[in-house]
């Protein structure tokens, strides 16, 4: 409920800019109303911001500005207020930074009119093609039916206005005037009826139930791959448009959400608003003003979505909930799956964790009674689990130079034979992670970073992962100068293609990393023809793993499944075990038997011995009690101080200072670890340097922390960021 102040004269206003708090305006009597978007002057500026409540009065109000206009879209709500004020909190970020995620839509302030607008028409082609043509069409048929403006569709595709123009006239796209922010269509969620198996059923009754009770709870929906978990959190979306909420789905890829889509299109009628990189700023507008009047019943969407203004929010779902694109690392730091839940918590909504390997913190919260758990433990249909077995390299005599092990080849060709398909798992990007040269002994590491350049030789390039930068692969060592002696050390997903042409010269390759393709339609393109056949070895990286259905694939080689064990990282068994046992899932989806071949010179260690036998809980169970004993989440806190800076002596005397001062820290019985150079010690000509603070689970630690960081004033050019619950140490 929005609110109008007694006196309507003095407001405080929280605006996006790098200010700390909210600042003291006037407004016109009888104008202002609590949580109302309004430009505002700030010293020679007009910007945005949000009534925040009365002004504090603390500054004599003749020598206060006034506010400029109020923006005709709904105001902010007392419970999205509440969530940004609460997750600032938490993350120990400023207020404005924490608004500009909640204002994250081009045009806010801008008046209800018409605008002309333009789609694919239904023309399939021109008398003539061009090649600025074909731009213009690929840039329309990638977002389906999505409208773009006259600008937003010449950016998109490289090409004039002309061209455009051109197109419209022979009737392959259409031009249209269309109100600037239309509604979306409405769902119907009795559309479809659904058969679900007496498992799914059980399910999808307590998670309806959930939706209806119009309470707050948490559910771990976890099932095995293929299980059909997605159709049985669409039941409770169904129930909660019965209800008249709103719901938001959160997904991992923005590969998965095309397909997502269309399968939420057939089941309610309509497709949902989408919020993503990949739509355009004039659909981001849309959805951001159609979710604050509730004519966005279905948002599906990145981890941003959660900070959307929603009007009656009643169910969140995070699908693969213990994915690491969920947590946000750059300006302000979050993990998506923990704010979700906080989210729902504030607005009294369902929040559903669906994935077949959870997170630990996920496991343990329902473990102990914390969140509600529900078990699909069968795949749908016809399907059963692939076999899985590992192949001890170190009994497979290896050729040098070569990554696919006499037994999984063989596998591989016994299936190709037979029409099936096969994929090889790699998670290492590129064509080799080093380049070195054989001269000097010199690696080509990065100017700018701490980090060796990986070769790309399909794009004919050396990149660094770190900051972006690229270069050409050179004939000549950087270092001696020394010509025709540079080697590529190690495997990556392109490397290991060559080495699968030649093995299987007749094969039909498809090779799956983000880098190969300029757009998701181009992803999503080669998704799709591989589903349907169009390849019969597919060599990916992790982007496999996220939900893909592959009817024909029935063989899956793991080709170094030792590589996530290397490091510190206190979660590295985790994320070993869900990233094997997620890929491994993809193998036999329909009537066919699957098979999992995991290459490893450790076949007795812990963690491939849990994958192997299946025996998640156990391996839960062991992993759990390791991270009780150390004290480490989810069982005791941990915090990330990364500083940064040109110079590297600045840098780390700043660290010193602080480590020399958490007293605050101790009074709560914390602990200072650091500073210590990151162990990728610079980054984009930043040196950086990390502390880490420990603590018992229920401590106080973000007062601590702000006490703490509050005694040292920073210089000029060192920046600081706090990483609550950090998920990464480099």
């Amino acid at each position: 409920m929005t609110r109008h102040f007694q006196e309507c004269e003095l407001i405080s206003v929280l605006t996006t800019q790098p200010l700390g708090g909210a600042l003291d305006y006037m407004a016109p009597v009888g104008g202002c109303i609590d949580g109302a978007f309004v430009e505002v002057p700030l010293g020679p500026r007009k910007v945005l911001g949000v009534v925040w409540g009365p002004g504090e009065g603390k500054v004599d109000a003749t020598r206060l500005r006034k506010v400029i206009r109020v923006h005709d879209v709904e105001p902010m709500r007392v419970e999205t207020k509440a969530f940004l004020a609460r997750a600032a909190e938490y993350t120990l970020t400023p207020m404005p930074a924490m608004l500009r995620l909640a204002t994250r839509s081009p045009g806010l302030g801008d008046p209800p009119s018409m605008r002309r607008v333009y789609r694919r028409g239904g023309r399939a082609a021109p008398e003539r093609w061009t090649r600025a043509r074909r731009r213009v069409v690929a840039a329309l048929d990638e977002f389906g039916s999505l409208a773009f403006t006259l600008g937003e569709l010449t950016e998109a595709a490289g090409v004039s206005s002309s061209v455009v123009k051109g197109l419209v006239e022979q009737g392959v796209v259409t031009e249209e005037e269309s109100p600037r922010d239309r509604p979306y269509p409405r769902m119907d969620p009795r559309r479809t009826e659904v058969a679900l198996t007496s498992e799914q059923s059980a399910a999808a009754r307590a998670l309806v139930a959930g939706v209806r009770s119009g309470k707050f709870g948490a559910t771990l929906l976890k099932g095995v791959t293929g299980s059909g978990k997605t159709e049985v959190y669409l039941e409770a979306v169904g129930a909660c448009l019965e209800a008249g909420r709103q719901a938001l789905v959160l997904l991992p890829e923005i590969a998965l959400t095309e397909g997502f889509l269309t399968r939420v299109a057939a089941r309610f009628g309509a497709r949902p608003a989408e919020w993503h990189s990949g739509v355009t700023t004039t659909e981001r507008r849309r959805a951001w003003k159609m979710a604050a009047n509730g004519r966005a019943e279905l948002v599906v969407g990145a981890r941003s979505a959660l900070f959307l203004p929603f009007r009656d929010l009643g169910l969140i779902v995070v699908d693969e909930e213990h994915d690491i694109s969920y947590k946000q690392e750059e300006g302000v730091i979050y993990n998506a799956r923990d704010m979700a839940v906080l989210r729902a918590s504030i607005a009294g909504a369902q929040v559903v964790l669906s994935s077949a390997t959870p997170s630990l913190e996920t496991w343990a919260n329902a473990e102990s009674g914390k969140y509600a758990r529900l078990a699909l433990t069968a795949r749908f249909g016809a399907a059963v689990m692939p076999d899985m077995r590992a192949i001890d390299l170190r009994e497979e005599n290896l050729p040098a130079r070569r990554w696919i092990s006499g037994t999984l080849a063989r596998a591989m060709k016994e299936r190709i034979e037979v029409g099936e398909q096969v994929l090889l798992f790699l998670n290492r990007r590129g064509y080799a992670p080093v380049t070195i040269c054989r001269a000097c002994g010199k690696q080509i590491d990065c100017d700018h970073c701490d980090a060796w350049l990986v070769e790309h030789r399909f794009r004919k390039i050396l990149m660094c992962h770190q900051c972006g930068a690229t270069r050409p692969v050179p004939y000549a060592c950087p270092s001696c100068k020394a010509e025709g002696r540079l080697a590529p050390v190690g495997p990556g997903v392109e490397r290991l293609a060559e080495e699968v042409r030649g093995l299987f010269p007749d094969a039909r390759l498809a090779v799956l990393s983000s880098d190969l393709f300029g757009s998701a339609k181009d992803l999503k393109a080669c998704i799709k023809e591989i589903s349907e056949g169009g390849a019969d070895v597919i060599v990916g990286t992790q982007i496999v793993a996220k939900g893909h259905n592959f009817p024909l694939l029935t063989l899956v080689g793991v080709i170094d499944a030792d590589l996530g064990l290397q490091g510190s990282d206190l979660r590295a068994a985790e994320r070993t075990f869900q990233l094997i046992r997620q890929v491994s899932g993809r193998a036999g989806r329909a009537e066919r038997p699957g098979l999992a071949l995991v290459q490893t010179c450790q076949p007795d260690h812990p963690v491939m011995a849990a994958i192997l036998s299946g025996d998640e809980e156990e391996f839960w169970r062991a992993e759990a009690a390791a991270r009780r004993d150390a004290g480490v989440p989810p069982f005791g806190r941990l915090a990330g101080i990364i500083l940064s800076s040109p110079d590297a002596r600045a840098v780390m005397q700043v660290g010193k200072t602080l480590a020399a001062r958490s007293e605050p820290l101790r009074r709560i019985g914390a602990e200072v670890f650091g500073p210590a150079a990151a162990p990728i010690a610079r980054i984009r000509g930043r040196h950086r340097v990390r502390l880490l603070v420990k603590a018992e689970r229920g401590a106080p630690v973000q007062g601590a922390l702000a006490e703490w960081l509050a005694q040292v004033r920073l210089p000029a050019n060192l920046r600081l960021s706090v990483d609550i619950d950090p998920q990464r140490f480099s």
